[in-house]
């Protein structure tokens, strides 16, 4: 059962962090659990994401269409084009389907509880510029050491699947208080 309002949780880190590993990680015990999870996902290759063109729903878009849905044997897949979009429209939007759950993969400068993802020293300043860091998951074992001395959040080994337990067992935390929930 979703709550009104769903849990909005981040994974940041610069590019090729393992971001898209942790998340899909993530899915897949939170599914397990039947935590109903949805994402978001900041395309940070440059440009807009591609289109199927070729597909009548492209071509729709492509026309000057604002949106454009498609549905078949219950997939739905949604197109929108709009000049700019708020991270909080993002969220209102996939609110729709009443997650428990909102996963964001980027968008590392918003304020939302986070999982930060350090590559080596070079992606440290994260640490320093980035707010509500509630783990650090390194992909340094060396530098993992370091950091479990002098940070005040939990740091784990990228490659040690402890660090995706612990984010699992701290969403099912923020849930402990509310009855409506369920996800033993």
């Amino acid at each position: 059962m979703a709550l009104v309002k769903p849990l909005v949780f981040q994974v940041s880190g610069f590019q090729n962090s393992g971001k898209t590993t942790l998340i899909l990680d993530l899915i897949k015990r939170l599914s397990y659990m039947n935590i109903k999870t949805a994402t978001i996902k900041h395309h940070g290759h440059g440009g807009q994401p591609d289109l199927p063109l070729k597909k009548d729903s492209g071509r729709h878009v492509a026309a000057g269409a604002a949106a454009s849905l498609v549905e078949g044997e219950g997939r739905i897949l949604l197109q929108a084009e709009k000049d700019d979009w708020t991270l909080e429209e993002k969220i209102s939007l996939m609110s729709f389907f009443k997650p428990d759950l909102i996963l964001i993969e980027g968008y590392k400068y918003e304020n939302y509880p986070k999982a930060v993802l350090i590559r080596g020293e070079e992606d440290l300043k994260l640490l320093e510029e980035l707010q509500q860091i509630e783990v650090v998951l390194c992909r340094d074992s060396d530098l993992t050491e370091k950091l479990q001395s002098w940070q005040e959040q939990p740091v784990f080994f990228a490659d040690d699947e402890q660090g995706c337990m612990w984010i699992v067992e701290y969403l099912k935390g923020k849930w402990k208080d509310c009855e409506q929930n369920d996800f033993s």
